[in-house]
């Protein structure tokens, strides 16, 4: 991956206004449609499967007049008994009910109303219930209530309008949000110590949330995005996009620093850090998509969103950001005597607060371990007490309608009234709807935690109930999510007393309570699927068992530290003015599960950051306790800088945040906070300290299963090596220096070098070494050790480069004799290829090239159709590997590696074979290697001294080759 970020980075920088004007394309194509597309958001938490939902779908078809969103009216007198002002709240309620989308309109001074008079006569409440969701009412409708619903001055009361009508379709950025990237721009600044630098960072971020955000927008046109799903992404691709570019520009500054040149320096760090960056983002996407399994549509949604902001950001930072970096040029470069080469010097000899830290932390090792699991402990305590549930309008701004009304109902009617439910039942086969559905009231209303019925009708159609129950607590409270299931329990009983059938508890408190039992079950398999993705990712990249155990763990830690935080904050109130929490209770039901995939991506990228450090400076060096300590003093700054620059933007969303949005802000914060300085910059050390070698060992046949991910920039080193090495010597086809491609107590050593274009045989003894440095050569096998080059890839980093342009000539396998040659070619070319069916045309050629080189052998020349028509196993040895060379001929390859072809031919057929070969590197400059035991004996001198006939054969050869072509061409213009 660093070989092809260092290629990409290279590309960049020398076509820097191309990239620069085609990221300004993209931003404005996807601001344009945006603008056009006009989205709306919306909160909808249906979970498909559930009751409650399958009721929401029963009302949408059987009964729409009940199934559209709701607005709530409340009246309070100023002067007497709201009764005393029943005539003009009648008119008002009449006037509500003539504007377009509403059904109807509750009047509290009907007979049979129950519940819509307070107590005290002082007020009065009605729901408008409309017949499209919040969605479809426009503004001119929301405006038409509004005016119909305001009261005339004089009139002895007045009127307050709210309900889910008022619901939030949009998503701003506030203030507070540009002040947390003002801080990340003076972290920024100070790590730098260039403005110029600190700009770019905030410059690539901030167009790539702009075009996640605008792609989001747009997407809620034709789809259902909920209100929290843009804020959510804009804060994380905010936040990694920043860091990912502090990490890129400060390899880059480095660099430069020393006297790399610009572009050099540019392409080496996308391919070091840019490869940091890509595994991180990675894991990052890779967690919010794994929301998924929560199986909850919004949510889901939610992940993909999130995701697919980091992943712009990932982009923006490996192709914008070395654009802008390549446009800087020299004015990055670190001035002579600057503070930045200052800092270098310091770090270089360890004198930073850094290596103070790392000194104190790793000086005692249990104790630190002991201190940190304490501080931890404590702030997770809170956690017992946390409760979850879907916001409602008790969470909204203070003073807004809703809130207004929605704290009068509370207040002067009962929280019930905010969190109707609703009971369907078919009742088709009813032969009195109405006493069926009375009935059917009458057996609810006697369920205890039941208030009040305010509505019991069948639809027009008189085949559904619907019966609105008012429970006595609101929809947060445990108590009504008891009563639920107690309705639930009775719906068959009634289904057999009352003759009807389906019956369902619906509405949005339903809802709610049902998305909050499938987030509450949905959390163990999601941590199982998080915390075994960690421990599988850290594993292949660390090459040890207790690194990714101890990254687990500490993830779980930072984890319980947040939610803990959280719940302190928002259910016991704890700081709850400061941080500007209005309603102190359970928290949003969602809020664990995304900070469980959200900090699962974030802690990687500071293990990754700062782990791989320490585990560089163990490799080279060997001394557990110094790379503690050099690996920690060469990251911390950048680590402690990138979560610095986190927790301020996670931070600056908790004052205007909504409430669904506060939590969630606030528990990353903390958890980056914790998780950043806590955990992995003392516990880990402090770990990695106590257990000394022991933290690095891997079983070895797991490492050798387990693929590579070159983090580090490994396989960048050897490629700016061999690029070294190529200017020196010149290129060259293979390079092979003591490479061992077997397994064994001893395995032998290879050294081969074959420049290209030219044919080279090499012959070895053992069977095993031969095969091995086959596949080895086409890159399908690593080499265990030493230097191995092929056509200017470095593998075994470089395999994917290799397998594209080696074909490898295996010995033949036993084919069945009915098998057809041109069949067979056809499963040569899908083989080698990789493609699902080759063309007839390359068929055709491969079987063209075998024909002309066995036509010299023939006493009469076969004709093209002959040797396609025969049977593979009528085939001699040699015509069998020159129908496979013909097929490896035909895709150009650079490279063609022959497997024993001594196993199968004889001594006049190897050096026909040979003698081919050697044309195709004349003629077709590609590069032949023949492996195998005695084919240097076989194509040497015989006995008598005599050579075999390869030079004159080869030039018959040729001619007869020019000859069948030039005849080919005719006939083929002669059937067009």
């Amino acid at each position: 991956m660093s070989t092809f970020l260092y290629a990409l980075g290279h590309a960049v920088a020398h076509h820097r206004w191309r990239a620069l004007i085609g990221w300004l394309l993209a931003a404005g194509l996807c601001f344009g449609i945006a603008a056009g597309a006009r989205g709306a958001l919306i909160n909808d938490y249906s979970i498909p499967g559930t009751e409650s939902q399958h009721g929401i779908d029963t009302l949408d078809q059987r009964f729409p007049q009940a199934s559209g969103t709701t607005g709530q009216l409340v009246f309070a007198s100023t002067a007497g008994a709201i009764t005393e002002h029943q005539a003009p709240i009648e008119k008002q309620i009449k006037a509500i009910g003539k504007i377009k989308h509403v059904s109807s309109v509750d009047d509290p001074f009907a007979s049979g109303a129950v519940g819509t008079v307070s107590d005290d006569k002082a007020y009065a409440q009605a729901q408008i219930q409309f017949d499209v969701p919040v969605t479809g009412l426009s503004q001119s409708t929301i405006e038409a209530v509004e005016h119909a619903a305001t009261t005339p001055p004089g009139q002895g009361y007045r009127t307050t309008l709210g309900g889910d009508m008022f619901t939030s379709t949009g998503a701003g950025v506030g203030i507070t949000d540009l002040i947390g990237v003002f801080v990340a721009f003076v972290v920024l600044s100070i790590t730098f110590g260039s403005l110029l630098a600190a700009g770019l960072p905030l410059i690539t971020a901030v167009l790539g949330v702009g075009i996640t955000m605008s792609t989001i927008l747009t997407i809620a046109s034709v789809a259902t995005i909920s209100t929290t799903t843009p804020t959510l992404a804009l804060m994380i691709g905010l936040a990694v996009g920043i860091d990912y570019g502090l990490f890129i520009i400060t390899r880059h500054r480095r660099q430069l620093g020393h006297g790399m040149a610009v572009h050099e320096s540019i392409a080496q760090a996308s391919a070091t850090a840019g490869s940091a960056v890509v595994f991180a983002g990675t894991t990052v996407i890779i967690a919010l998509c794994g929301l998924a399994v929560a199986n909850i549509p919004f949510l889901t949604v939610m992940g993909v969103a999130a995701a697919a902001g980091v992943a712009v950001a990932v982009v923006a930072a490996l192709t914008l950001l070395p654009a802008f970096l390549s446009l800087c040029g020299e004015r990055l470069r670190p001035k002579p005597k600057s503070r930045a080469l200052k800092l270098a010097a310091k770090a270089a000899e360890g004198r930073t607060m850094g290596g103070r830290w790392i000194a104190v932390v790793t000086r005692i090792p249990a104790l630190t371990i002991a201190i940190v699991l304490i501080v931890i402990g404590t702030a997770a305590v809170p956690v017992k007490d946390l409760e979850l549930a879907l916001p409602d309008n008790g969470s909204a701004d203070p003073g807004s309608p809703q809130r207004t009304t929605f704290d009068l109902v509370a207040k002067h009617f009962g929280p019930g009234y905010n969190a109707p439910l609703l009971v369907t039942a078919n009742i088709i086969t009813s032969t009195d709807p109405k006493g069926t559905v009375s009935d059917l009231a009458n057996d609810i209303a006697a369920i205890p935690g039941v208030r009040a019925i305010t509505k019991q009708t069948p639809n027009q159609t008189a085949d559904l109930g619907l019966v609105r129950i008012v429970p006595d607590w609101g929809q947060s409270d445990p108590r009504t999510t008891e009563l639920v299931g107690r309705i639930r329990a009775k719906a068959p009983e009634w289904e057999r007393s009352l003759k009807i059938s389906d019956v369902t508890v619906t509405g949005q408190t339903a809802v709610a309570i049902d998305v909050n039992t499938r987030l509450s079950g949905a959390l163990l398999p999601f941590g199982i699927v998080v915390v075994g993705l960690a421990l599988i990712l850290l594993m292949i990249v660390f090459r040890s068992i207790v690194v990714p155990i101890k990254a687990a763990l500490g993830y779980l830690l930072s984890i319980a530290a947040a939610l803990g935080t959280v719940t302190a904050a928002f259910t016991w109130g704890w700081g709850a003015e400061q941080l500007g929490v209005t309603e102190i209770g359970p928290i949003v039901s969602f809020l664990p599960i995304i900070l469980m995939g959200v900090l699962f991506g974030l802690a990687m990228d500071y293990e990754v950051f700062l782990v791989s450090a320490i585990r560089e400076d163990y490799v080279h060096g060997g001394n557990a306790r110094h790379a503690i300590r050099t690996g920690f003093i060469a990251s911390a700054r950048v680590v402690t800088a990138a979560a610095v620059i986190m927790i301020s933007v996670f931070a600056a969303f908790i004052p205007h945040g909504s409430a669904t949005i506060k939590p969630i802000a606030l528990g990353l914060a903390v958890g980056v906070f914790v998780d950043a300085f806590l955990v992995r910059m003392t516990l880990v050390p402090a770990v990695l300290a106590l257990l000394g070698d022991k933290a690095w060992w891997m079983p070895k046949a797991w490492d050798r299963v387990l693929p590579h991910i070159d983090v580090e920039g490994a396989a960048l080193v050897r490629h700016v090596e061999q690029a070294s090495w190529e200017q020196a010597n010149g290129p060259v086809a293979v390079r092979a220096e003591a490479v061992r491609v077997a397994t064994g107590a001893a395995p032998p050593l290879v050294d081969l070098r074959v420049p290209q274009g030219a044919l080279a045989i090499y012959d070895h003894a053992d069977p095993v070494t031969r095969s091995a440095l086959v596949w080895a050569l086409a890159g399908w096998r690593k080499p265990a050790g030493g230097t191995l080059v092929v056509l200017g890839h470095v593998l075994p980093e470089e395999a994917g480069g290799v397998r594209s342009v080696v074909r490898v000539l295996p010995v033949p396998d036993q084919v069945e004799d009915q098998v057809r040659v041109r069949r067979h070619v056809s499963t040569l070319l899908m083989a080698q290829s990789g493609r699902p069916w080759p063309s007839r045309r390359t068929t055709r050629l491969a079987l063209a090239m075998a024909e002309n080189w066995l036509s010299p052998l023939q006493e009469t020349g076969p004709g093209r159709s002959r040797l396609a028509k025969r049977t593979v196993g009528r085939l001699t040895p040699l015509e069998r590997r020159l129908v496979a060379l013909g097929a490896a001929t035909v895709q150009e390859p650079g490279l063609i590696v022959v497997e024993e072809p001594d196993r199968d031919l004889d001594r006049a057929a190897l050096s026909w074979f040979t003698g081919i070969c050697a044309e195709q590197v004349q003629d077709a400059h590609i590069t032949v290697v023949l492996i195998g035991s005695r084919i240097s004996a076989l194509v040497g001198p015989d006995s008598t001294g005599q050579q075999p006939p390869i030079l004159s054969a080869l030039s018959q050869v040729a001619d007869d080759v020019d000859d069948r072509e030039a005849r080919t061409q005719n006939h083929e213009l002669t059937n067009r």
